[in-house]
C-alpha cells in the first residue's frame, strides 16, 4: 500500500512516497514538540508531583467522567496509565517553562492506520487562552505525517471539551461507553478527523 504523506517547513512544501510499514517503523509516539505556544516533553516519573500540584484543582475535573482526579490517589492511577501507554507529554507554557498539563498519543490501530489523542487537561488559568488548541494543532501536524485518522473520546457531560473539538474540524460518528485506565466505563461521545480533512481545511500542514 502506497500513502502519500505531506511534509512543510518555512521554506519548501514537497510530498514524498512511503509504504505503510516504512510509516510504521518511524512512528514514534512521544517525540519532543514545540510551537510559539507551548514545549510538549515525553512524560517522566519524576514528573509526578509537579503535574499533580496542577491537577490537584477540582475545577479541572468538574465536567469529566471521572471528577475525583483531583484526589492524590485517583490521580496517581491516571499518571501511571499515562506512563503505561509511551505516548504520554507534560505539557509546559513556553514562555516561562512551567508545567501547566498534559496529554498523549494512544492505541495506534494498524490496520486502520489510526490513533487517539486524549487524556488532556490544562491549569485553570491557561483556559480561554489558546493553549489547547495550539497543541492540538501542533500534534496533529505532527501525528498526520503517519497515520490516516484521529479519534478523540470525549465525555458526555464534559461540554467544554466538546465545543474545542469541534473547532478542530471533527466529526462526531457514535457514542461508545469507555473504560479508562483503572478507571469505572463511562458514556464517551467518538470523534473522528481524517487526514484528508486536515489538509483541506489547514494550511500549518501544508
Amino acid at each position: 500500500m502506497i500513502i502519500k504523506i505531506y511534509f512543510a517547513n518555512r521554506y519548501n512544501k514537497y510530498t514524498v512516497k512511503k509504504t505503510i510499514n516504512e510509516i510504521i517503523m518511524n512512528l514514534n509516539i512521544q517525540p519532543a514538540l514545540e510551537n510559539e505556544k507551548a514545549v510538549l516533553c515525553p512524560l517522566q516519573e519524576q514528573d509526578f508531583e509537579a503535574l499533580y500540584a496542577v491537577a490537584s484543582d477540582p475545577n479541572i475535573w468538574e465536567q469529566h467522567p471521572n471528577k475525583d482526579r483531583w484526589k492524590k490517589n485517583a490521580f496517581k492511577i491516571f499518571f501511571d496509565g499515562a506512563m503505561q501507554s509511551k505516548g504520554a507529554f507534560k505539557i509546559l507554557d513556553k514562555t516561562n517553562g512551567s508545567i501547566i498539563g498534559c496529554t498523549r498519543f494512544y492505541d495506534f490501530e494498524e490496520q486502520e492506520n489510526s490513533i487517539l489523542i486524549g487524556y488532556t487537561f490544562y491549569a485553570k488559568h491557561c483556559w480561554g487562552k489558546g493553549f489547547n488548541h495550539s497543541v492540538k494543532i501542533l500534534m496533529l501536524n505532527y501525528i498526520f505525517q503517519f497515520v490516516s485518522n484521529v479519534y478523540f473520546h470525549i465525555g458526555a457531560t464534559n461540554f467544554r471539551s466538546q465545543i474545542a473539538i469541534n473547532r478542530l474540524g471533527v466529526t462526531k460518528i457514535g457514542e461508545q461507553v469507555v473504560t479508562y485506565f483503572g478507571e469505572q466505563p463511562k458514556l464517551n461521545y467518538v470523534y473522528k478527523l481524517t487526514k484528508e480533512a486536515w489538509i483541506s481545511n489547514n494550511d500549518s500542514f501544508r
